[in-house]
């Protein structure tokens, strides 16, 4: 018995123990690789407190892209959620090196005058054989539990980069529209003087003030977009009160030069980046262990074994031991392992399915990608100096009085649609764009991240 203690005390001396940040600068290191931001979990006061100061200063400016990604990553409080998995993932790992000890029971008895007293303590031999098998699917999991934040991580960086072209775009587009509806305005009180004197025809004039009419409307649809945008924008960012008066750009970013390029390591790029393909081959791997943590237990766990002292009045004192066997009559962990080998064989197949599917986002995103650019490209150089064009032969025929002042108004209108089209056709490119980097380098841009932990055999719990 003695040896059992010291041998449980020397065991219980090499404990893991949990580490000051909680691996989370793992997490760290992922998204700053990928966003060039900087994330951190708030887990203390003074933590918030920095958080809240680098936040007031990227306010005071206008935010840009990487701004408005920087303040989510380190502000959103789903974020923070998720970060708190880190931790459990931690502590499970450093429970599961820990032998659960051994356990001592008393009982005293009594018959006549005769008191018998029994004293019995038990090793669980079972949890003290499995513990590295335990540890090392446990370690696979704080793994995975770290690629699954620092994707989720990724996803709202996405999602707030997507938010805030949508905001720009839609300022964009509700400024124009401001500009037909007066454009419009002028327009049919022109048109409504002109036909109170008879120098217009009633069907125009009533042609030119359901023109208004329709602005009006699209003009109130155009400020409700930009609410909404703006405010999903707050949302990912995870602003409130005061610091909802966040300054935004007048217009979104120029069209690059040059479109990027598809190179023929992008897939293979993709495979070795994206987090949600590693944390399908984790998942695979962690089910591996503990699948060989199943076909050892099957067997260790028929066996008990304890020590006994007795003592009982008038008689000496009785000391043994015990060891008590199973019989497997009907149970001999078939069932449990064939459960975990279907549990790794169907994690294998999903790794594949994710790795098949990584590859053909990139082609498809790769490919939206470049179709908007040429679109947005086309507008640029085509579309837009083309109205321009008209514009100002329309004022040239205005000015030499061949062109009306209706001609002039409704040419004025045609040019802020073309520049509304080629906002949109820009603001589509950004987007893409987007979505291009993160099917490179993170996960599925449409995809969500589970929070369930890989599904374990019982037996990698110690389980019976």
């Amino acid at each position: 018995m003695n040896l059992l203690i010291v041998l449980a005390a020397i065991f219980l001396a090499g404990c893991a123990t949990l580490s000051p940040d909680a691996g989370f600068s793992d997490v760290e290191q992922a998204v700053t690789q990928r966003t060039g931001a900087r994330t951190q979990w708030v887990r203390s006061e003074d933590a918030a407190n920095s958080v809240q100061a680098r936040l007031k200063e990227l306010l005071l400016k206008p935010i840009g892209p990487p701004q408005a990604v920087q303040i989510a990553l380190l502000n959103n409080p789903g974020l923070q959620a998720r970060y708190a998995d880190v931790g459990i993932a931690e502590a499970d790992l450093v429970q599961a090196s820990r032998w659960r000890g051994p356990t001592f029971s008393f009982a005293r008895l009594r018959r006549g005058g005769e008191t018998e007293i029994e004293r019995s303590v038990f090793f669980d031999v079972l949890g003290l054989i499995t513990i590295p098998l335990s540890v090392r699917g446990e370690e696979a999991r704080f793994a995975a539990a770290k690629n699954r934040a620092a994707s989720e991580a990724l996803r709202v960086a996405l999602e707030t980069r997507r938010a805030w072209f949508n905001a720009v775009a839609a300022r964009e587009t509700s400024r124009y529209m401001e500009q037909v509806k007066q454009a419009a305005e002028a327009s049919a009180e022109l048109a409504r003087r002109m036909a109170e004197v008879g120098n217009w025809p009633k069907l125009n004039q009533a042609r030119e003030q359901a023109f208004y009419a329709e602005s009006t409307v699209q003009l109130a649809r155009a400020r409700q977009a930009e609410a909404s945008a703006r405010e999903r924008l707050a949302r990912l960012m995870g602003l409130w009160g005061e610091d909802l008066g966040f300054q935004l750009p007048e217009r979104l970013p120029d069209l690059p030069k040059e479109p990027r390029q598809l190179g023929p390591d992008s897939e293979t790029q993709a495979l070795a980046q994206r987090l949600d393909v590693e944390a399908a081959r984790r998942d695979a791997e962690a089910l591996a262990r503990s699948l060989g943590l199943t076909k050892v237990s099957r067997f260790v766990s028929l066996l008990e074994f304890g020590l006994h002292r007795n003592s009982e009045t008038g008689q000496p004192r009785q000391r043994g031991w015990e060891i008590e066997i199973g019989i497997p009559i009907f149970d001999f962990g078939t069932a449990r392992t064939a459960r975990a080998e279907a549990l790794y064989m169907q994690s294998v197949s999903r790794a594949a399915e994710v790795a098949i599917q990584a590859r053909s986002e990139v082609r498809d995103a790769y490919g939206s990608y470049r179709t908007n650019f040429d679109l947005a490209r086309h507008y640029r150089d085509e579309v837009i100096p083309l109205r321009k064009r008209i514009s100002e032969e329309m004022l040239l025929r205005y000015n030499g009085m061949l062109a009306s002042v209706f001609e002039l108004l409704a040419d004025s209108r045609d040019q802020v649609a073309a520049v509304n089209a080629y906002i949109e056709a820009l603001r589509d490119f950004w987007l893409a764009e987007s979505d291009f980097q993160m099917a490179l380098t993170g996960r599925s841009p449409g995809a969500s991240t589970g929070t369930t932990r890989t599904a374990a055999p019982a037996a990698a719990s110690g389980g019976h």
